[in-house]
């Protein structure tokens, strides 16, 4: 089965970054296509969560700029990013641990609720069959995510694979056309992984979202992706296919540290 890689919608120009006098990027190009997922690599520290930070617009960078389906900036807003359909996940997670998997998932989609504030509240006219609307989107996810039995579970009383896994249903409950995963196997153990893996490609099939991924485990993400930046020490120091990139000598010396 292969899948159309379309033009590309996101591109990258030039970026930097600093904080005081530490460059954490250093004139950073690379593009994404339609549909493909694009992976960006490196060791710890290599200024990978900062690049996803400048694309959804946490960061301003000093240089550089980021055009997106035709559109330059030189700095996004989280909300213009949030509303021109790119969704992110989180390192750390950003759930709400007291609530439950479903009003998790419910959060993602506020920004597609319509009707006003009052209305919601109380439940009237539109407001009524609109959320019902959106909780039908979000038992999809749910049984997308295999996530059935916890629906109900405070999100605190999963393990750790389940909960970013809820995370991503919740960045998926913002029909993104652009998802940011950051780092999400960190911390998994194999299997859960394993499941991560599957439910990336699954999401970039089903839902057709364009998936930017980070991660520093580059076992997983040569599996998954269709192309690869790697960075190290804020600077590219390779990009192309998952083949390319792992024959290339500059980054097999980066991640096993021989001398250069």
């Amino acid at each position: 089965m292969s899948k159309q890689i379309g033009d590309v919608i996101l591109d990258v120009n030039n970026i930097s970054l600093s904080f005081g006098g530490v460059k954490a990027l250093s004139d950073i190009s690379f593009n994404v296509r339609e549909h493909e997922i694009r992976a960006i690599i490196g060791p710890n520290g290599a200024g990978k969560s900062s690049m996803l930070n400048c694309i959804n617009g946490v960061y301003t960078p000093q240089q550089g700029q980021i055009t997106f389906r035709g559109q330059t900036f030189s700095h996004m807003d989280s909300h213009q990013v949030a509303t021109m359909g790119i969704a992110r996940t989180f390192q750390n997670l950003a759930l709400f641990k007291g609530m439950s998997v479903l009003d998790n998932i419910m959060t993602g989609r506020n920004l597609r609720m319509k009707s006003n504030i009052f209305m919601q509240a109380l439940r009237i006219g539109p407001a009524e069959q609109e959320e019902m609307m959106h909780r039908e989107k979000v038992e999809r996810i749910i049984d997308f995510l295999e996530i059935q039995a916890f629906r109900k579970t405070p999100v605190g009383q999963l393990p750790y694979g389940l909960q970013k896994r809820v995370d991503l249903g919740r960045a998926l409950a913002m029909e993104p056309q652009v998802l940011l995963l950051d780092e999400p196997m960190a911390g998994m153990n194999v299997e859960e992984k394993q499941d991560m893996c599957r439910f990336i490609l699954d999401v970039n099939d089903e839902f057709g979202c364009t998936i930017v991924l980070i991660e520093h485990d580059m076992g997983v993400v040569m599996d998954i992706s269709d192309r690869v930046v790697v960075l190290d020490y804020g600077k590219k120091i390779g990009d192309g296919t998952p083949e390319e990139v792992r024959n290339n000598e500059e980054v097999i010396s980066a991640y096993l540290g021989t001398s250069h």
